[in-house]
């Protein structure tokens, strides 16, 4: 156990590193920038894997060597405690009194009567009970109870070896990849049609099973049965997507994907993480050759859906476009605040665009869909000033040089989805409930074990009349501490009491807690 804490010690250690530098698995375009610029000790950093620390082989050495101190901590106990389960119940001690805990008390009834609620109570809590044969007049018996207690702790500790790893697996043999679909468009699950795509170290991108999924419709309700004064106007209320989906040569299935409520599709699970607007953009050059047309997706920013965005152009000569800016789906002007959207719904939808000339991807590196960079790039001024327009859905403008920037008047939404494949996510469900139980049962049982001697006594009334009388002896320990125990001792006899009909005021249920 001590190594076990050590190495434990060791994996919080050796986790350090991960939350200090940029991860690849969590954000690859940072390693790229942190290496740019660091160039002499991002390369000495990046062999030593720190941005790679959660798979790297000194991290996994850690964990790996924490298992088998556990496994080699669990597997004596459990023989332990097996061998515990099938040996005998010990002999009753001879001077009861010396246990940390007993008791002495005469009941009315025979010693027979009295064994039988005694051993009853005993057998009616689960423990485990052995009545001895008389001795010289004396009879006894011991019960034990609680031996669950240490099954619920071994439970516990196999069940956390069986998170770590199924957790190691979802790692090792897991993936995921997050895309973005506009409505009434289709994606299919390959490698290279994720937007962000992370595999684990034993996957390759033929293990990427092939299906598909078409955005039919994405049904989404606001608030607007309020004053717009309430802090409810235009909250979201319902989302909901209908879409196809074909798993390789099946047949197409209509199905409903909601929010919390994933698909299963090819083992892996789709989930719907976020909306917004994707408004169809047009770029034709001056000579009215069309050099961008799609559904260009904006990220909102608040709960109506200020959304911001780029369009990139790489076929605009002789310089590469940008446009940035925001899309407000119902639009507005603010004397404080300026351009607002007023309601999350598409009433009057416009897009507030600037312009930049230029390379759009310097160095070659990844970017955002939704951001433009422009460290190698050139703003577009008009009269000295900053180009700055508004377009209308189903409006067209035009750039000082020629080229025009259109918006269909129909503007989709967009549906973000993100795909999970986790091999270890059952297992460590089944694991944790599992691992819960046992924990439960470790904490809340007690090991005791309880002594009983019954003998007669002879009860002299105050009339002088000799009555026989039953004498109880009762003795008690526990494994570890144990505030209760005499309380148990105590309980038992009135329950004893109670079952022969004695006037009493014990607890008529004769619990043993």
């Amino acid at each position: 156990m001590r190594a076990a804490l050590f190495l434990l010690l060791i994996l919080a250690i050796a986790a350090v590193p991960g939350s200090v530098f940029p991860q690849r698995s969590i954000d690859a375009t940072r390693v790229t920038t942190y290496l740019a610029q660091h160039a002499i000790i991002g390369p000495w950093l990046d062999n030593i894997r720190m941005f790679d620390v959660f798979s790297s082989p000194w991290f996994a050495a850690s964990y790996i060597l924490l298992l088998i101190s556990l496994i080699g901590c669990i597997v004596p106990r459990i023989r332990l405690h097996c061998k515990a389960l099938r040996s005998p119940l010990p002999r009753v001690p001879k001077r009861l009194e010396r246990l940390p805990a007993s008791t002495t008390r005469t009941i009315d009834g025979a010693p027979g009567d009295v064994m039988t609620a005694v051993r009853e109570l005993w057998r009616r809590k689960g423990y485990r009970v052995r009545v001895d044969e008389p001795v010289d007049g004396v009879q006894t018996a011991v019960a034990a109870g609680g031996r669950m207690r240490e099954t619920g702790n071994l439970l516990f500790h196999t069940c956390l070896v069986l998170v770590v790893l199924a957790v190691a697996a979802d790692h090792l043999m897991g993936w995921r990849g997050d895309v973005i679909v506009p409505v009434r468009q289709s994606f299919s699950s390959a490698a290279g049609t994720y937007t962000t795509l992370d595999l684990g170290p034993w996957v390759s991108t033929s293990d990427i099973k092939p299906w598909s999924v078409t955005m039919k419709n994405l049904d989404v309700t606001f608030e607007k049965n309020v004053p717009k004064s309430s802090s409810q106007y235009g909250q979201p209320r319902n989302f909901v997507a209908t879409v196809t989906t074909q798993e390789g040569s099946d047949q197409p299935m209509k199905r409903t994907l909601a929010v919390n409520d994933a698909l299963d599709i090819a083992g892996a699970s789709v989930y719907l993480l976020g909306n917004g607007y994707a408004p169809i953009i047009t770029v034709r050059s001056p000579q009215n050759k069309v050099l961008y047309r799609q559904a260009t997706p904006f990220l909102p920013q608040d709960n109506f859906y200020r959304s911001v965005g780029a369009i990139k152009v790489p076929a605009a000569s002789p310089r590469q476009l940008g446009l940035f800016g925001f899309f407000l789906p119902t639009a507005q002007f603010d004397n404080k605040f300026g351009p607002i959207s007023a309601f999350p719904g598409p009433k009057k939808p416009a897009l507030f665009l600037g312009a930049y000339t230029g390379k759009l991807f310097p160095d070659d590196l990844p970017q955002s869909v939704y951001t433009l960079d422009t460290q190698d790039m050139k703003q577009v001024t008009e009269n000295g000033q900053p180009w700055r327009r508004v377009i209308y859905a189903g409006q067209v403008i035009k750039l000082p040089d020629g080229t025009s920037v259109s918006c269909d008047a129909n503007i989709p939404r967009w549906a973000g989805l993100s795909v999970r494949y986790d091999p270890g996510k059952t297992t460590a469900l089944i694991a944790a409930l599992f691992g819960l139980a046992g924990l439960i049962m470790s904490i809340t049982l007690q090991q005791r074990r309880i002594f009983v001697k019954i003998s007669v006594v002879n009860d002299e009334g105050g009339d002088g009349a000799v009555k026989r009388r039953t004498l109880i002896n009762a003795g008690a320990l526990a494994k570890g501490e144990d505030p209760r125990l005499q309380v148990v001792l105590d309980m038992l006899l009135d329950g004893v009491d109670a079952k022969l009909g004695n006037n009493t005021t014990a607890d008529k249920t004769g619990a043993l807690r």
